[in-house]
C-alpha cells in the first residue's frame, strides 16, 4: 500500500547529496572548537541571515529556549502570541529553563495587534509588576496554518521594542518558506529581530539540527548556555554536512511544497463535512475542520488507507506538505478523502 506521509516536513529525509557529504565530512571536537564544518555551516547560516554569528543546536526548541535564557532573566515577562508555538508546544521551557512569566497576546493570523502590544509593553515601573523584556515573533506561524507575518509588522514590532528598550526574538522554524513565499529575503525579517533561530531539519531536508543567529556577544553566551543544557556535541561535522546542503541546495525548491499544499486544500474545500479555506494557505501547512465525524477518527480511517495526517483536536486537523510528498502523494490522498467522506 502506498504511503503518503503528511504528519509534518520534520519526516524529510536526507538526500543523496547529503549522505554522500556527511560521509565525507572532515570533522572535530565542535565543543573544543576543533570541528571545521561546523564552522562553515554556521558562517554560512550567519549570511544567510545577515547576523554576525550563528550556533549550531540539536533542536529548534533548545534554539529558542537558549534565547530565551540570554536575552531575559527570572521573573521577567516574555511577550507571546498565544497560537505560538514556543508558548504551546515547546514542553514549558519558558518557566522551566528561563524561570520567565509568558504574557500571550491575542493576534489576527499571527500578526499583533499593535494597541495591544504596546499596551502590554507599557507596564508602570513596579517592583509588584513583572517588566517585559522581550517579544517573540514567529514565521511561518505553525498554528495559524503556515501564515507569512508581513515584513510591515517586523518593523513595527521592532519600533516597539526599541521605545521600551526590548529585545524581539524570531521563532523563524521555517523562515525560508516565508521567504519564498513573499519574496522577502530572509535576511530583511531577520534585521528587524536581535536573534533569530531557523530549522534545517524540516522543509529544508537535513536529518537533525537548527541554527540560532545574532550578535557575537549573544552567540558567545549562547554557547555556553548550549553546554548547560547538554547541547554540546562533539565530532557533529558529520550532521552539519548535511546542514550546509540544506541551506545551499534545498531553500528554492520550498515552493513545490507551497504549490502542492494549495491543491491539497482547494481539493479538500470541495469535500463535505470539511471546513477549509484555500486562500488561507500560503505555505506548506493546512488546517481544516472536520463536521463529518471526529478529527481523530477521520485520521484512524485515513491511516487504514495510507494517509498519515494528525489530529491536533477533536475537529483539527493538520496535514503539511514536504520533499517526501509528490503530485501524485496529494491524488491519492483526496482519493482517499472522497471515498472516506463520499
Amino acid at each position: 500500500m502506498r504511503i503518503s506521509d503528511f504528519r509534518s516536513d520534520t519526516i524529510t529525509k536526507p538526500t543523496e547529496r547529503m549522505r554522500e557529504a556527511m560521509r565525507n565530512a572532515v570533522v572535530g571536537d565542535d565543543v573544543l572548537g576543533d570541528d571545521p564544518t561546523v564552522k562553515r555551516l554556521e558562517e554560512i547560516a550567519a549570511k544567510k541571515v545577515g547576523k554576525e554569528a550563528a550556533l549550531f543546536v540539536p533542536s529548534g526548541t533548545m534554539g529558542n529556549a537558549i534565547a530565551v535564557k540570554v536575552w531575559t532573566n527570572e521573573g521577567e515577562e516574555v511577550i507571546v502570541e498565544e497560537k505560538a508555538h514556543i508558548y504551546n508546544f515547546e514542553s514549558g521551557h519558558l518557566a522551566f529553563i528561563s524561570r520567565v512569566i509568558p504574557r500571550p497576546l491575542p493576534s489576527k493570523r499571527g500578526v499583533y495587534d499593535l494597541d495591544l502590544l504596546r499596551k502590554a509593553v507599557n507596564k508602570r515601573k513596579d517592583y509588584h509588576v513583572p517588566q517585559p523584556t522581550l517579544i517573540t515573533l514567529e514565521n511561518t506561524h505553525n498554528f495559524w496554518g503556515g501564515a507569512v507575518i508581513p515584513l510591515e509588522h517586523f518593523k513595527e514590532v521592532r519600533k516597539i521594542a526599541d521605545e521600551r528598550g526590548l529585545k524581539v526574538h524570531l521563532d523563524g522554524a521555517r523562515i525560508f518558506n516565508a521567504s519564498i513565499a513573499s519574496g522577502v529575503p530572509a535576511h530583511e525579517y531577520a534585521s528587524c529581530v536581535d536573534s533569530i533561530m531557523f530549522c534545517l531539519s524540516k522543509g529544508l531536508g537535513a536529518p537533525i539540527g537548527s541554527m540560532l543567529a545574532g550578535p557575537r556577544e549573544f552567540i558567545d553566551k549562547a554557547r555556553h548556555v548550549r553546554k548547560m543544557l547538554g547541547g554540546g556535541m562533539r565530532q557533529v561535522g558529520v550532521i552539519a554536512a548535511a546542514g550546509i546542503i540544506a541551506l545551499e541546495e534545498m531553500v528554492d525548491r520550498l515552493k513545490e511544497d507551497h504549490r502542492r499544499a494549495k491543491i491539497l486544500a482547494e481539493g479538500l474545500s470541495k469535500l463535505p463535512g470539511i471546513e477549509i479555506n484555500p486562500d488561507d494557505v500560503e505555505t506548506n501547512i493546512l488546517f481544516f475542520k472536520v463536521r463529518a465525524m471526529s478529527a481523530p477518527e477521520l485520521v484512524n480511517k485515513l491511516r487504514e488507507h495510507g494517509v498519515l495526517a494528525l489530529a491536533l483536536s477533536d475537529e483539527d486537523v493538520r496535514m503539511v506538505t514536504s520533499k517526501e510528498v509528490d503530485d501524485e502523494d496529494i491524488h491519492h490522498a483526496l482519493e482517499v478523502f472522497e471515498k472516506i467522506l463520499g
